[in-house]
């Protein structure tokens, strides 16, 4: 089942079970989806489609770091609640090793010696961790390793 067809099945199960939330943040990907499809002319597969959920994700994260520094604690729980639900379509997370050992794997391959070869590591790393970590994690594990 490919990403879309399993957004409108979930769509259609929050309506039946009246899950007003998870409808709305579900509606809300699927606009964004369709208005990339419409900006594309064409349908998009499962890796479009996660570049989208991964942009949501990374703006709600943004957006909570806002709310939290301005002390909107109900603004916040709701952004939470959000990523919670579009964390579900996303493929299985690495973790903290794996992406360690991920970019460690990536510095000798590009063969990086200092904070100068940065931007290599980072353009060869992305594609490998894609949808699977945050770039933020990716970005402080090679500040790391390379000091």
């Amino acid at each position: 089942m490919s990403l879309n067809e399993r957004l409108n099945e979930d769509m259609k199960l929050a309506m039946k079970s009246q899950a007003k939330f998870k409808l709305s943040v579900i509606r809300m990907v699927r606009a964004a989806i369709k208005n990339l499809e419409i900006e594309q002319r064409k349908p998009l597969d499962d890796q479009e489609v996660l570049d989208v959920l991964s942009r949501e994700i990374k703006q709600r994260r943004d957006s909570l770091q806002e709310f939290e520094k301005a002390g909107r604690d109900d603004l916040a729980e709701a952004v939470k609640a959000e990523i919670a639900i579009l964390i579900e379509y996303l493929p299985q997370q690495l973790t903290e090793e794996e992406v360690k050992s991920i970019v460690q794997q990536t510095i000798q391959e590009v063969g990086a010696s200092s904070k100068a070869d940065m931007g290599k590591v980072m353009s060869a790393l992305m594609p490998k961790v894609k949808g699977r970590a945050d770039g933020k994690v990716v970005n402080q594990a090679v500040q790391q390793l390379l000091t």
